[in-house]
């Protein structure tokens, strides 16, 4: 506990703590999503511990710092590309996600009513392997980057412990609000569909910054949010006004 009196440690504590925040930001709205088609008394239950097992897969994959770095070593080569055991679970998340998020978005545009009834009928169990099943991919960047930030195992268990607590507080008003308005959940679905682009492009040694990917969510879900502003404020279509004819 020597880090307890080291400034540094307090440092890397809050930013790791926040850059878990974010990291969790495409996990969160996963689980939102997935935990939605659950029947409403389990919704709530559903967050919370889906957002438990992806603390739980996280110190899990913390204290076992060893494996986890074993992962980036080469396992073979694929067309002149290095396949290591970090990028086949990211493709496999990546494949995933993209899977879960179109069947998704079919279901709620054009499924019928007898297949949203049957998906919201889905055990709680089946629902809850889902999440496990893409908390491990989200955890694995994380849990790369807080063994890159921290030097200390209790400050990164610490850190995450404090960000999963964060997005529990935050789970249920971001459900509900992505549950009030179809037009986000569709963007929500999108952004998921994007973080699995991005997932199999990492595990294809393809680098995308990451900051692109957020900052193309943060300006979406600006302009939706304006345009939800607007439509509460007026009842009718706004047309935009013609040009003024010139007359000769």
């Amino acid at each position: 506990m020597e880090w307890i009196t080291q400034p540094e440690a307090w440092i890397a504590l809050a930013t790791l703590t926040a850059l878990e925040i974010v990291l969790g930001i495409d996990n969160i709205i996963f689980i939102s999503i997935i935990s939605g088609r659950l029947p409403e008394s389990q919704r709530n239950r559903g967050r919370v511990v889906g957002l438990g097992l992806a603390m739980i897969s996280r110190i899990i994959l913390l204290l076992s710092i060893t494996w986890v770095m074993s992962l980036t070593l080469s396992l073979f080569t694929f067309a002149g590309h290095d396949i290591s055991g970090r990028d086949l679970i990211l493709i496999g998340g990546g494949l995933f996600l993209l899977a879960k998020s179109t069947h998704e978005i079919h279901q709620s545009l054009e499924g019928s009513e007898s297949e949203r009834k049957q998906g919201s009928a889905a055990g709680f169990a089946i629902t809850m392997l889902q999440i496990a099943i893409i908390d491990i991919v989200f955890s694995l960047d994380s849990v790369i980057t807080a063994i890159g930030l921290a030097e200390d195992v209790e400050v990164m268990i610490i850190a995450i412990m404090i960000s999963v607590g964060i997005m529990m507080l935050a789970a249920k008003a971001i459900s509900e609000f992505v549950e009030r308005h179809p037009t986000i959940k569709m963007l929500a679905l999108s952004f998921l569909i994007l973080v699995g682009v991005t997932l199999l492009a990492e595990g294809a040694d393809y680098e995308i910054p990451r900051g692109y990917i957020y900052f193309a969510m943060a300006f979406s879900v600006t302009v939706e949010m304006l345009n939800i502003r607007l439509r509460t404020k007026v009842s009718e279509p706004i047309h935009l006004h013609k040009s003024m004819d010139i007359e000769s």
